[in-house]
């Protein structure tokens, strides 16, 4: 966060100073408010940039055993233009050293599902997961390592983590 700041202030005096030169070449001609204008254009631009790469940055720096499974794109009301260009926000990971087979019913598949989150700081955050690989029904678990079955969810066939998971 605070390399991003520096950054984007960096991006607004570079974005100020091609106004100065501007003004400079018309021999003072431009208008003065081209400079607050063209610095906040600049910082502005600068976070745009970092919002839409972040996710191409993010991919880069995961390990081989990460698979990604699945990502969101959202539309913030505040960022008008992400209903025109949306981007990611937001993407799961699945650590396939992390699958394993440890109960007495080989369908039953328990791995470790993280989650990565653009907000002001990027959030992580993991859970273990198990799922039956025949009826498809996914459960988290809790702290205690117990199945919390009331947030259990249904996958479709297609979906990329059921695969990932239970392809054998």
């Amino acid at each position: 966060m605070f390399w991003t700041f520096i950054a984007t202030v960096f991006c607004g005096l570079g974005a100020a100073g091609i106004a100065l030169g501007i003004r400079a070449i018309t021999r003072n001609k431009a208008p003065r408010w081209l400079i607050p204008v063209f610095a906040g254009a600049g910082m502005l631009g600068y976070l745009i940039y970092g919002e839409y790469t972040w996710y191409d940055h993010k991919k880069t720096l995961l390990p081989e055993e990460a698979v990604i499974v699945g990502t969101e794109n959202d539309g913030i009301l505040w960022r008008p233009w992400t209903f025109v260009f949306p981007y990611v926000t937001a993407f799961s990971t699945v650590d396939v050293k992390s699958i394993s087979r440890d109960t007495d019913n080989p369908g039953i598949v328990r791995f470790t599902l993280y989650r990565f989150e653009q907000k002001m700081t990027d959030a992580v955050s993991h859970r273990v997961h198990i799922i039956n690989c025949e009826s498809r029904e996914l459960v988290p678990l809790g702290a205690d390592g117990t199945p919390r079955v009331d947030n259990m969810k249904v996958l479709e066939s297609g979906n990329p983590l059921f695969h990932t998971v239970c392809a054998d």
